[in-house]
């Protein structure tokens, strides 16, 4: 098959993706602002232009969540229209083996995925992070509420023998700046002397500065003060560990958290687990591509239903499913991180290359 013809796939099958990825991209722009609207739409720092700004940041995160299911979707979708306009029959009739027009819409695949894991993954975490945490200036408010489960906490060691517990509802992904904090201080015993809440705190020098406080203390009166310090022995990349999620660090700066993980002793597990997952993110894209053409190629050849169609749908939605549940279980550390990352992309593709091997060759 001449470069002419090897373009013209490739070029397709980008178009395509390209495509799908425009008209998910402006959904959930719509879905977004209207939510966040409604969200924060009482507060006094809302306005419609930051609230299209903010929006608009969030959307390469969302993209690049949902890209494996746009290659899936997008390359049935090229294959398929190719197919009813006769132009894989005709290449196939001069002698065009699948594999020879498979190999671009991979190709396309493959470039898509690594423009993830270089562009769109570290807009798509800074710009989600900075909208986290404008959001969270606007909310920011102290609360003498339940503590809430999800709510990720933190410990501090203090010079009495006690210690203080730090809990935020957000963060900064650079940890030096928490919205809706929440800090338990323990006595040497384990009683909790009093509940402090603030509305945000600052990491500065030794010492976390909180704005909007409450204290509380059982049998008194709660005191409310506008700020206040509290000693901190702690550093930024101990606060990055326990408070921020892996998926919210681009992979540019996760070797950075691994190695600072590993000197101040906590596990980096889920940061490494992140880390792979992003590396075998092109190769997952191929292997979305690959289940797209069994499903695909078998509806040309054959002349399947619709049913054989979403089957392969299934199959790409399974493979998801299967990723994600692995990728659970490396970041628990049940499994390594490589393992938990690569094995499905693996045996995805190997079961897709068989597939068609058996199809196009018997």
């Amino acid at each position: 098959m001449g470069r002419t013809l090897q373009f013209y796939f490739f070029f397709q099958a980008l178009r395509m993706i390209l495509m799908f990825v425009i008209i998910l991209a402006g959904l959930a722009y719509l879905i977004d602002f209207t939510e966040f609207s409604n969200r924060t739409g009482g507060l006094s720092q809302y306005s419609v232009s930051w609230a299209l700004l903010l929006s608009a940041l969030r959307i390469p995160y969302i993209v690049e969540i949902a890209l494996p299911f746009i290659i899936l979707f997008s390359t049935t979708a090229m294959l398929m229209l190719l197919n009813r306009k006769y132009e894989l029959v005709v290449a196939r009739s001069v002698g065009v083996s699948a594999w020879q027009f498979l190999f671009p819409v991979m190709g396309a695949a493959l470039i898509m995925g690594v423009l993830t894991i270089l562009v769109i993954n570290p807009l798509g975490t800074k710009g989600y992070a900075y909208a986290t945490a404008v959001e969270g200036e606007w909310r920011a408010r102290p609360s003498n509420s339940p503590l809430a489960q999800e709510r990720p906490w933190l410990r501090q060691a203090q010079e009495d023998g006690g210690s203080m517990l730090i809990g935020a509802s957000q963060s900064t992904t650079e940890g030096m700046k928490l919205f809706g904090v929440v800090f338990l201080d323990i006595d040497a015993k384990n009683a909790m002397r009093r509940r402090i809440d603030a509305a945000e705190a600052r990491l500065g020098d030794r010492e976390w500065l909180l704005s909007d406080v409450e204290i509380s203390e059982a049998g008194k009166t709660t005191i409310s003060r506008d700020s206040m310090t509290i000693p901190t022995a702690l550093d930024p990349s101990v606060i990055q560990q326990a408070l921020i999620a892996p998926k919210m660090i681009s992979i540019f700066e996760l070797g950075g958290q691994i190695d600072a993980a590993k000197s101040f002793g906590v596990s980096a597990t889920p940061f490494r687990m992140q880390y792979h997952s992003l590396l075998a993110m092109p190769a997952l894209f191929v292997a979305m591509a690959l289940v797209a053409a069994t499903v695909s190629m078998r509806f040309v050849r054959s002349g399947q239903s619709a049913g054989m169609i979403l089957g392969g749908m299934g199959a790409g939605f399974m493979l998801y499913v299967v990723t994600a549940v692995t990728s659970s279980f490396g970041s628990a550390g049940i499994i390594p991180p490589v393992l938990a990352a690569w094995l499905p992309v693996a045996v995805a593709t190997l079961f897709g290359v068989a597939y068609l091997l058996h199809r196009e060759d018997g």
